[in-house]
C-alpha cells in the first residue's frame, strides 16, 4: 500500500527534478557559472543535435513518467501486472540518464578548462529514478 503512495510522489517529484539545477558550470574558474537543469540542457541540445536532444528526452523525460504512470496503474489494478518487466526496462534506460549526467561531469572536470559544481537537483532527479527502481523492484515481488 506504501508503494502506491510513493510511487505517486514520484509525479510530482519528477518534474521538479527536470527544473531543479543540476550543475552549476563555467568557463574557467574567473567566470561565473551558469547553472543547468535537465529542461535547460534539452532546450540547448535541441538547437544542436536534434538526435541527441531526442535520446535524452526520451531517457529523462518519458522512461521514467511513463514508467511511473505504469506502475500507478497496476497498483491501482488498472493495468495488468504482466506489464512489469517492461516497466523494469523503463526504469534501466532512465537510470542511464543518470550515468550520463555522472560522466559529462567527470569529462568537464578532467579537462581543467572548465569549472563544474553539482546541484541539489542531480541528488533529486537521482533519487526519483533510484527510488522508482526500489518501488518497482519491491511491488514486482508483493504482486
Amino acid at each position: 500500500m506504501m508503494f502506491r503512495y510513493a510511487n505517486l510522489a514520484l509525479l510530482v517529484l519528477f518534474p521538479i527534478a527536470w527544473f531543479a539545477p543540476l550543475m552549476r558550470a563555467g568557463i574557467l574558474p574567473l567566470f561565473g557559472l551558469s547553472e543547468i537543469s535537465v529542461i535547460s540542457g534539452l532546450q540547448s541540445l535541441w538547437g544542436t543535435d536534434v538526435v541527441l536532444a531526442l535520446l535524452v528526452t526520451i531517457f529523462a523525460l518519458f522512461a521514467p513518467y511513463m514508467k511511473t504512470i505504469g506502475l500507478a496503474l497496476v497498483h491501482f489494478r488498472m493495468a495488468s501486472p504482466r506489464l512489469m518487466p517492461a516497466l523494469h526496462i523503463m526504469g534501466k534506460l532512465a537510470m542511464a540518464d543518470v550515468f550520463l549526467i555522472a560522466l559529462y561531469i567527470v569529462v568537464v572536470k578532467g579537462v581543467g578548462m572548465a569549472r563544474v559544481e553539482t546541484a541539489w537537483g542531480l541528488y533529486l532527479f537521482t533519487f526519483c529514478i533510484l527510488a522508482s527502481l526500489a518501488i518497482s523492484l519491491l511491488s514486482g515481488r508483493r504482486s
